[in-house]
């Protein structure tokens, strides 16, 4: 029997990821490149020079120019953070590796912090990632289907009808392989013409 690739495909293993984001310097630096890229921006007056100096445990980042001060978290989803960037790089990388989910007592156990911070973070990034996805748009050739999520309860009818039913749309993106690349589901209440 030959291997389905799309199981396969190559991933970011735990030891990969540890060498990657293991520490505090290491994950802020990440955070700089993707908040600012290869040099810092003053939010205020725009000017690319500044210094730096620690505040509570915190880089705080001075312009030259006009003396404003930022923070390297100041407007992502770290912002006003009690803990650490590692245990957010952390977070991320489980919410991400899991194959099926990842629940807010779950991250409690593996972090090892208090469940109500366990289940701030993981609402935090699961909304980060849907405003990422929210306004990607299917290109190319796209593949899609409706589908019915929910199955016969006591009582009730079987079929595409059902009241037990939620309706939903799936379009799935696909290279020229027919390799799934992106995949998009809207959950309706009708299902008709697209």
């Amino acid at each position: 029997m030959s291997k389905y690739a799309i199981q396969f495909q190559k991933g970011l293993s735990i030891f990969e990821f540890n060498s990657l984001f293991s520490t505090r310097e290491q994950c802020e630096k990440k955070v700089f490149k993707l908040k600012w890229g290869d040099c810092f921006t003053c939010p205020k007056c725009g000017h690319h020079y500044f210094t730096s100096f620690q505040r509570e445990k915190r880089t705080v980042y001075q312009c030259r120019s006009c003396s404003a001060q930022t923070s390297l978290l100041v407007g992502t989803i770290f912002q006003r953070t009690h803990l650490p960037l590692t245990f957010w790089f952390t977070a991320i990388y489980l919410i991400c590796t899991a194959k099926t989910s990842i629940s807010s007592l779950d991250l409690h156990r593996k972090l090892g912090i208090n469940h109500k911070s366990a289940h701030l973070l993981l609402q935090k990034i699961m909304q980060a990632m849907l405003v990422a996805e929210k306004d990607r748009k299917l290109s190319g050739r796209i593949e899609m289907d409706d589908a019915y999520l929910g199955g016969k309860l006591k009582g009730g009818t079987s079929g595409r009808g059902s009241e037990n039913k939620q309706p939903f749309i799936a379009a799935v993106q696909t290279d020229e392989k027919k390799h799934p690349l992106y995949l998009k589901i809207d959950g309706t209440d009708q299902i008709g013409p697209i």
